[in-house]
């Protein structure tokens, strides 16, 4: 049985091992990248197959007839045709919750760079602009306490109620959207409102829900009117939620006042892409899951996906 890695850098930059796949199959075959147009060549005698972001197209399907599983390096698997693979046989598995809290992490990450401007400040310093201050202080940007302000969820799954718990810690008030209607239970400091309810009401936005067709391009220009005008908008979900166009000019016109991205519509990111011109934007590149332990929880669940596979009993099956 042969196992081929596609794109397995990003998870093992090689701080890591892949030493264990070599136990499970008779072949491993891992490459660092893969082109598009390289997948079905790479992947061609592959019975399992493991891809972080290469589209998983009928196509590329149809030209793998070993190809029995694939298991993502993610928990997106928009990228793979599953409802396809299980329409010829081949399992599909994901990555679920591993990334949870670094993700949030950085959503503060960014909301504390865009209200303290740590960066701009730390470069002044040592530019020695303190030093030759008549001033024991300086601040170059205005200065923005979180507290008592309105953080605004929209996607209320493992991550959103993350963010919720950190936006607590900072004595903010929480208001969240999520169209599903289950009780959130140990959740007293959130209040579920509308849609349109968090987005005019919002000093923050944090954006956590999946990308789907209710939810591409739910971020453009009739929706950035709705927010304050002193309001920061935050994504780490998925980039095409947002039409970026919209939102640089957003940005510019002083409809709302800051971004944070770690995402985009097409990474990386193209030459092109508006959002790199937008002064009011900070962009990151999408590192949100890469902590070291982070990495290591999703090596692991790989692991027991390939097990549970290889036993019968596959896990976090998504098709």
């Amino acid at each position: 049985m042969k196992l081929v890695v596609l794109d397995g850098y990003e998870e093992n930059p090689g701080d890591l091992s892949w030493e264990w796949m070599k136990e499970l199959v008779d072949e491993v075959v891992i490459y660092d990248a893969s082109e598009q147009c390289e997948v079905i060549e790479k992947a061609k005698d592959a019975d399992i197959l493991v891809t972080n972001k290469k589209n998983i197209s009928r196509e590329v399907l149809d030209a793998l007839p070993r190809l029995k599983y694939i298991s993502t390096l993610a928990t997106g698997f928009n990228m793979i045709d599953t409802e396809y693979a299980r329409s010829k046989g081949v399992t599909v598995s994901n990555i679920p919750a591993y990334s949870t809290d670094g993700v949030a992490q950085l959503v503060f990450a960014l909301l504390l760079e865009i209200t303290n401007n740590v960066a701009l400040h730390n470069d002044t310093v040592k530019d020695g602009e303190w030093t030759k201050s008549k001033h024991f202080c300086y601040w170059k940007t205005p200065l923005t306490e979180l507290a008592n302000k309105t953080m605004g969820i929209i996607g209320f799954g493992k991550i959103g109620s993350a963010v919720a718990q950190i936006a607590n810690g900072f004595k903010m008030k929480v208001i969240a959207y999520s169209p599903n209607t289950k009780t959130y239970d140990g959740f007293g400091k959130v209040d579920f409102v509308s849609l349109n309810e968090v987005i005019s009401n919002s000093d923050v936005i944090s954006i956590h829900c999946p990308l789907n067709k209710n939810t591409e391009g739910l971020v453009d220009m009739e929706f950035l009117k709705k927010m304050k005008n002193t309001a920061y908008l935050i994504n780490t979900s998925r980039g095409a939620v947002i039409v970026e166009e919209d939102l640089k000019n957003a940005l510019d016109e002083g409809i709302i006042a800051g971004a944070g991205v770690d995402v985009l519509s097409v990474e990386p990111a193209r030459a092109d892409n508006p959002l790199l011109k937008a002064d009011k934007c900070i962009i990151t590149p999408h590192l949100a899951w890469a902590s070291f332990e982070a990495r290591s929880r999703l090596m692991e669940t790989l692991k027991c996906n390939i097990k549970g596979y290889l036993e019968g009993k596959p896990v976090n099956v998504v098709n």
